[in-house]
């Protein structure tokens, strides 16, 4: 066992853990500033609202769940910060080279970049966090990397929201004969930071592997290893996965589309959009997570062995009761006013869902199990979170002011899914449970 003496200084993990959050944080900013360009977009490439849900889901979803898995093995082998660089490198160029795109087709091929490029965030992060900070401060350290989902979201918006204006705002920019659509100046603003985090990234050094064992017979195989378990666990990661997926469904719906909920029928210029929808989020969201992290912890110190499980089904109740209303009340004040207690829900169970998984789960499957979970919820949050409500807006109600009630369905939908599935879970889960701690303990 590693003492905590082994590990680096605290000052010295803080500052690697606060370097990754902003870059996890601005991964967000790159990924969510479609949503603030839906009009210009539609307008300069004659799409549709399907289109653009495309572009905000599957375009990217596809390529960076398919890659998030061999970024996982390649993390366990090379320089995981070296990885974490280059991704960055990609996804800020993709996002700039967004801007040259002149078809929906070039536009798609480039937000697919930008998926490649972020897919290596999240498997290299966890696994140098794990390496800087020892056990008993891990769940705090990845709890603050966590809030890079809240944060990354909230400045989106707000930054989003700001810089489109002003920029939308200027009138076409001429270069070397060319007239230049504002919003390609947009793409290239939010990715050129990009640059600046990577010279930051490169301040921080890559930690020494701890725990490392020589893996006995019965492992030589993980990937069989890890199947055979997941099987065996098959009612629990199933029902986590469309849990964390139903609950990822209804937060990229109203991340994606709120900016153009706001602008289309409540005619707010999207600074105004950006300020307000940021600041819940960077409020409401990061409230939600530590209220949902603290629940789970109480529950656990009382013997409530679901209590991960039960925090998600608060937040999807909460988020089906609260978000379809807010989309369809006629007075933006209120829709704002709900918007606040929506977004608290959607973070409950940000710091929690995750840990469901590692109770399950003897130490050395962790890894695979999380992975396994992932691919099934970024295919559903990324994938059809953002494609639906442009679906049901051009096909169902073919109104783009109906944008609103094309949220509410989605949400209303995918928490209902969710929280029956949730319900379903609670008896497997607690039997998987107790069956790890029975092996534990003998």
């Amino acid at each position: 066992m590693d003492c905590a003496e082994s590990y680096p200084p605290r000052r010295t993990a803080w500052y690697a853990l606060l370097v990754l959050t902003v870059c996890y944080t601005f991964s967000y900013v790159d990924r969510q500033i479609l949503a603030f360009l839906v009009s210009p977009l539609k307008e300069d490439l004659l799409v549709t609202d399907t289109q653009i849900g495309l572009l905000q889901g599957l375009a990217f979803a596809i390529f960076y769940t398919m890659f998030g898995l061999p970024m996982g093995m390649l993390a366990d082998r090379y320089s995981r910060r070296n990885i974490i660089l280059a991704g960055l490198l990609v996804w800020s160029a993709m996002t700039a080279l967004s801007g040259a795109a002149r078809s929906y087709a070039s536009l798609a091929l480039a937000r697919m970049g930008v998926g490649v490029g972020e897919a290596v965030i999240n498997p290299c992060a966890f696994s140098m966090i794990a390496d800087y900070f020892p056990r008993e401060r891990l769940s705090t350290a990845l709890s603050v990397y966590m809030m890079g989902i809240q944060l990354g979201a909230g400045l989106a918006l707000i930054i989003g929201g700001v810089v489109v204006h002003a920029i939308t705002s200027m009138p076409p920019v001429e270069l070397g004969g060319s007239v230049i659509a504002p919003w390609r100046i947009v793409f290239v603003v939010v990715g050129v930071p990009g640059l600046l985090i990577a010279l930051l990234l490169l301040t921080v050094k890559e930690p020494a592997r701890r725990a490392v064992r020589a893996l006995d017979a019965r492992q030589g195989l993980p990937f069989r290893v890890a199947s055979k378990e997941i099987l065996a666990r098959w009612q629990s990661v199933l029902g986590i996965a469309l849990m964390i997926g139903c609950q990822a469904m209804s937060n990229y719906a109203l991340l994606a589309w709120s900016p153009a909920f706001f602008e289309r029928v409540h005619e707010w210029p999207r600074n105004q959009t950006g300020l307000v929808l940021g600041l819940i989020t960077l409020g409401s969201g990061c409230t939600g997570l530590i209220v949902g992290g603290r629940l789970a912890d109480y529950w656990q110190r009382v013997g409530v062995t679901d209590g991960t499980l039960r925090v998600g089904l608060i937040g999807l109740i909460g988020v089906g009761l609260t978000l379809p209303v807010a989309m369809l009340l006629p007075q933006a004040g209120a829709t704002v006013a709900l918007l606040v207690v929506t977004v608290l829900f959607v973070g409950l169970p940000i710091g929690t869902s995750y840990a469901a998984v590692q109770l399950i789960f003897p130490n050395q499957l962790r890894g695979t199990a999380s992975a396994v979970v992932l691919f099934i919820v970024n295919l559903m949050g990324l994938g059809l979170g953002s494609l639906l409500p442009g679906l049901f807006n051009d096909y169902l109600f073919g109104d783009e002011k109906m944008v609103g009630h094309s949220i509410a369905l989605t949400v209303g939908l995918s928490s209902l899914v969710g929280a029956t599935i949730v319900t379903l879970t609670l008896r497997p889960y607690r039997r998987h449970y107790a069956l790890l701690q029975g092996a534990l303990s003998t």
